[in-house]
């Protein structure tokens, strides 16, 4: 009876339903549930950029000037260059 008792013990501790398993399952849920989150507020922040990018005029112009180096035609570009960069 002792040793059914036993047996039933370490299989409630470490058994493929055990308590040790069941706190790994715990783990990885709260795990994977802070990835769906933190890729959810991505989601979000993409779609915001979407939406600007679509509908508001100075976001595309920033982008424009920033990605494209794009100016406007009454503008001058003036290109800074560190001395010290280029004699390296």
């Amino acid at each position: 009876m002792l040793f059914v008792a036993a047996v039933l013990a370490v299989n409630g501790l470490i058994g493929e339903r055990g308590l040790l398993q069941t706190l790994r399952a715990r783990r990885a849920y709260a795990a994977a549930a802070a990835d769906v989150e933190r890729l959810r507020q991505a989601n979000e922040a993409l779609r915001d950029k979407v939406r600007g990018l679509r509908s508001d005029p100075a976001t595309i112009e920033a982008v424009a000037r920033r990605e494209l180096g794009l100016v406007r035609p009454d503008e001058i570009l003036v290109t800074v260059r560190d001395k010290r960069a280029s004699a390296d």
